[in-house]
């Protein structure tokens, strides 16, 4: 009976230490993912969003005279809503006239002003002239007087003679003073006239170009086409209500939607890796079955900061290859840059890779129940995966973790010797 209970026991015992192991087991192989090297095309690719704006397109500009005029700003008083497809010629916005209409009645005063003056001037030089012209020809009547008087005065006394001959002489005088007085008087009464003739042909060119500048406030399409907002530096956009900087006065645009671009801005690290016309995969967040390709028409040379960022970036122009009616302005794209191609590559997962030191790479390989940790050297990366140039097959059987009782383990290196002969 003992014996029977020893029996029993032991196989009790046995029984429970199997279904420890088994499930250990279990549990363990359950914790391990085992990774299969892939051998084949490896692309190394960079992703960014981006947005689409037209490659070509038509500015809408505010009246050019504003500078002329004086006015820094002017506020967009109304603008169809953005999207809205235009003929040439048609409505676009209305910009406020206030400013404008306080300058166009000053202008009109300012030319009232100066055409009540050319007038008087007229006037008044016309009057003087007049005044001289007269005295001149009552001089010349004195000068024959005083000739007919000395003709007759030839059986006087010599005294009466000479005084008769000193009067024509003062006449003469006198006439020849007044002719120069007059040639002065004419040659200031045309340069009054000139000077008002001009102030008047000033004021009435400023509100002639006043008042064609208010006909420009109303803004209309230079071509047909669909309208979008222009972007401030700040990223907004620039509708009903915003400031016109005469410096910049882009009402709006009129995009060509036939061929389109997606602009992205690259970070400073990856941009060493972009270059003119690799090829684009792109995508479309409004359309996201919508598959598109393009390539690189542009890398900007010099980086910029972005707000609210530290980092540099540098914008890239990627041209569109399709023609997509369903395309416009502002939408965002997923781009992904075809940077490099590696024909016939051996590449896994970066979760792969370990690494002791600063020097060895290295990764868990598994062969049946054995563990090894084996040096790789390696090659070309993406965002995901990395080519091993060395240490691993295409048979092997790798671990993404290291198991708790191999952390120690040595490196089988790649010269087949150990860490410490390395060292």
């Amino acid at each position: 009976m003992k014996k029977k209970v020893i029996w029993g026991s032991s196989i009790f015992i046995l029984i429970i230490v199997s279904y420890n192991l088994f499930f250990s087991n279990d549990d363990q192989s359950q914790s391990e993912i085992i990774i299969s090297p892939k051998r084949g095309e490896f692309q190394i690719d960079i992703t960014t969003s981006g947005e689409l704006e037209a490659k070509t397109s038509v500015k809408v500009m505010g009246p050019n005279g504003l500078r002329a005029a004086r006015m820094w700003q002017v506020k967009i008083d109304n603008i169809v809503d953005e999207g809205t497809v235009v003929d040439k010629g048609e409505y676009i916005a209305q910009l406020d006239r206030s400013d404008l209409m306080e300058k166009i009645q000053t202008s009109f005063n300012d030319l009232q002003q100066s055409l009540s003056k050319f007038t008087q001037t007229k006037l008044d030089t016309a009057l003087d002239l007049r005044q001289a012209r007269n005295e001149l020809i009552n001089l010349k009547y004195g000068v024959e007087e005083k000739e007919i008087i000395l003709s007759q005065s030839k059986f006087e006394p010599p005294a009466t003679i000479k005084q008769s001959e000193i009067n024509l002489d003062k006449a003469k005088r006198e006439h020849n003073q007044a002719s120069e007085n007059y040639k002065l008087k004419s040659a200031k009464a045309k340069a009054q006239m000139q000077e008002a003739q001009a102030i008047l042909n000033d004021n009435q060119s400023k509100s002639d170009f006043l008042n064609k500048l208010r006909e420009k406030f109303t803004i209309v399409a230079p071509e047909s086409g669909m309208v979008i907002y222009k972007t401030t530096w700040d990223g907004t956009k620039q509708g009903t209500g915003s400031m016109l900087q005469t410096w910049d006065p882009v009402v709006a645009t009129l995009p060509d939607l036939s061929k389109m671009i997606s602009k992205t801005y690259i970070n400073e690290v990856d941009v060493r890796l972009v270059k003119k016309n690799q090829v684009v995969q792109i995508g479309l967040d409004a359309f996201p079955k919508k598959k598109l390709t393009g390539k690189i028409i542009s890398v900007a040379n010099v980086g910029e900061q972005k707000p609210n960022s530290d980092a540099k970036v540098f914008q890239v122009r990627i041209e569109i290859n399709e023609s997509d009616t369903t395309l416009r302005p502002s939408m965002t794209t997923s781009n992904k840059i075809i940077a490099d191609v590696v024909a016939d590559a051996l590449s896994v997962p970066l979760e792969c890779l370990h690494s002791q030191g600063d020097s060895i790479v290295y990764v868990i390989k598994k062969d049946g129940f054995s563990i090894t940790k084996q040096e790789v050297r390696v090659g070309k990366s993406n965002e995901n995966e990395i080519v091993i140039i060395e240490g691993v097959s295409i048979d092997d059987k790798l671990l993404l973790s290291i198991p708790l009782n191999k952390e120690a383990d040595k490196i089988r290196l790649l010269e087949n010797i150990s860490i410490s002969q390395k060292n």
